[in-house]
């Protein structure tokens, strides 16, 4: 009890005006890393009182969106220039939150590795990773992930996902290339799916394997259409539709080569299975 008012006699003494953005929970939720000592003073202060808005000019960085939607804000990096990238990485990192930006090429990544040198580019997936120095040690690994790729020629779109998924905290297992032209390679992995809390499926060709893998397991599978394959594929229009019209009912569909989306809705979907483990544990404790 002395410690509670010790903290609550420096929080009243601090001259800041409360961010207006932020909700009761995640007052709370702030007050309480202060409270057990998880929260330094000056990140609890820095918390309170930081805009929720960067204002680059040609870019506008939403610093609050892991606190209202589970994870920092992600750079869609085709199209901006190395210097934009530059600034936003910077705000992001000066923020305390972890860089993850999608699509980025040989060029951008070479330039922006000289800058920040912790930086992980992985050149199949388009992706380049810098973790963030979080003053509230509040960035757990949280739930398990599978990534299933139908073929070696959907890796790209899979590491993307897998990519993603790991940013988000997630524990990842990544199978590659048990298509449906050789239905025996995957039951001999159906052991490594059983705890998985999500499971990401990325095929082209006619999109069948999310189905399959579906009927084998309990848990969400988020099914990616690749733009692989021959003709009548249309650019993964037909393997799309496929998975649409799944039999399998866990069985939901992203767009074509979104590996980025299904990565982050399997850590999000991770996460959250994360955290009711935990409070379950709590209660029978």
């Amino acid at each position: 009890m002395a410690a509670h008012r010790s903290c609550c006699r420096v929080t009243r003494s601090l001259p800041f005006r409360i961010d207006a953005s932020m909700d009761q929970d995640q007052l709370k939720d702030i007050a309480a890393g202060l409270l057990d000592g998880t929260l330094t003073v000056e990140a609890f202060v820095q918390q309170l009182t930081r805009p929720a808005t960067a204002d680059l000019k040609d870019a506008q960085i939403d610093l609050d969106r892991e606190s209202r939607c589970g994870f920092a804000e992600v750079v869609f990096g085709e199209g901006k220039s190395h210097e934009t990238l530059e600034r936003i990485f910077q705000t992001l990192l000066s923020n305390n939150q972890p860089v993850l930006a999608t699509r980025i090429d040989e060029r951008q990544a070479a330039f922006l590795i000289a800058r920040f040198p912790t930086a992980r580019h992985n050149p199949l997936a388009g992706t380049l990773r810098i973790e963030a120095v979080r003053a509230d040690n509040r960035w757990p690994h949280a739930g398990k992930v599978a990534i299933v790729a139908a073929g070696t020629s959907d890796l790209p779109v899979a590491e993307e996902a897998k990519e993603t998924a790991e940013w988000t905290g997630a524990d990842v297992i990544q199978i590659t290339d048990v298509g449906v032209a050789g239905p025996q390679r995957l039951p001999r992995h159906l052991s490594d799916f059983k705890d998985t809390d999500a499971i990401v499926v990325v095929a082209g060709m006619e999109g069948a394997l999310p189905s399959v893998v579906g009927g084998h397991v309990a848990c969400p599978v988020i099914a990616v259409p690749t733009s692989v394959g021959y003709g009548t594929n249309f650019g993964g229009l037909t393997a799309l539709l496929s998975m649409l019209n799944s039999c399998a009912a866990n069985v939901t569909v992203v767009n074509i080569d979104a590996g980025f989306k299904a990565g982050y809705l399997a850590g999000l979907i991770a996460q959250r299975a994360a955290n009711y483990r935990g409070v379950s544990h709590d209660l029978r404790s």
